[in-house]
């Protein structure tokens, strides 16, 4: 599938619309043109008006937690992470930034703050507040491995420079692994166990928080899929987040030695390339260059040999490769079949960390 990163908003005006009503029997109006109130025919079931009153309170329990983030010309969205002033938010919204203004809820004017750390292979970053204002409110940060398909969730953030914006919809699908393009200032980021939500997310609204009705954050919106046909448009109603127990495992590292020390990411030990075949179609990974004392080394692969399968998967790009690993774990054991002179050969290999 392919999915873009969702790129950070820019301020713009916003018009009011008006609607016209058809004079006709019934289409809500009366014979003379005046609409007929709603209120007034029906009372809003009991149900309808619950779930009004849990979405409001979502939206005030979270909303003044989520922030905007402004890096130069471009906006994008941040969570509150604690009472310290320490923001999160997705590497590409920092891009190579090291100082920021943030608005947050209650405060009008914008807040300095600067870079703690920025991990672009999982497209995270936190930034720090230079000074905590009155009335910052943490997040709280819900269970993901709870998140079920068809769960109500709300997207908060700033889509199109517009703060304190909040969409609705439901978990889609869970466990998707995807990956980002290199253009426009995305990290190429291949991350595994996305939530795959139907809320609107627009740019803008990446760094921003995917909200469950428990008000609890799950996930961080960061991509959108784009238009198989290759226009290069968003899809809508599908947009992915970083699952919230990802979210905490980074954020705790770099908050704590100012840099990720455990990713949790599979890795060969190998730089890579795609290669194509006489009809131009990719055809596997070429190794460029071997990590001495890597995974791909021990095993015996060297530069030159071009990999064709990852334990059951076939491998034809380097994104195909990227994708296998993040199913997988550091130490774990699987199987990498190459060819070498014309020869397939396979090995088995046991993952190193990235």
């Amino acid at each position: 599938m392919d999915v873009s990163r969702i790129p950070a908003g820019r301020r713009l005006g916003v018009a009011a619309v008006g609607c016209a009503c058809a004079l006709a029997l019934g289409t809500g109006c009366s014979g003379s043109g005046v609409p007929v109130s709603v209120a007034e025919e029906r009372k809003v079931p009991k149900a309808t008006s619950d779930l009004q009153d849990d979405y409001q309170k979502v939206i005030r329990d979270v909303l003044p937690s989520v922030v905007q983030i402004q890096a130069r010309d471009d906006l994008g969205s941040g969570v509150v992470y604690d009472d310290d002033g320490h923001i999160v938010t997705n590497a590409h919204v920092v891009g190579r930034e090291k100082t920021f203004q943030v608005t947050t809820a209650g405060n009008e004017s914008p807040q300095a703050a600067r870079l703690v750390y920025a991990y672009p292979e999982q497209d995270l970053a936190v930034i720090k507040l230079d000074r905590v204002p009155d009335g910052l409110r943490a997040a709280e940060f819900g269970d993901s491995s709870k998140v079920d398909v068809g769960q109500i969730v709300l997207a908060m953030g700033s889509p199109l420079g517009l703060s304190s914006s909040v969409t609705q919809g439901i978990v889609s699908a869970t466990g998707r692994t995807v990956s980002e393009g290199r253009t426009g200032g995305a990290t190429g980021a291949t991350i595994s166990n996305m939530i795959q939500t139907s809320a609107a997310i627009n740019p803008g609204n990446s760094g921003g928080a995917l909200v469950n009705l428990d008000s609890r954050v799950i996930g961080i919106p960061t991509l959108t899929a784009t238009d198989p046909g290759g226009s290069g448009d968003a899809a809508p109603g599908i947009g992915f987040a970083i699952p919230a127990s990802t979210v905490r495992t980074i954020a705790d590292q770099i908050i704590e030695d100012g840099r990720v020390t455990d990713s949790g990411r599979a890795a060969l030990g190998i730089t890579g390339r795609t290669v194509i075949d006489d009809q131009y179609r990719p055809n596997g990974v070429a190794v460029v260059e071997v990590a001495r004392g890597g995974a791909a080394a021990e095993a015996g692969i060297r530069a030159g040999d071009v990999i064709v399968r990852l334990g059951d998967s076939d491998i034809t790009t380097i994104t195909s490769l990227a994708e296998a690993l993040a199913a997988l774990k550091p130490g774990d054991r699987t199987k990498v079949t190459f060819t070498r002179d014309g020869d397939e050969r396979t090995v088995e290999v046991t993952l190193g960390e990235q």
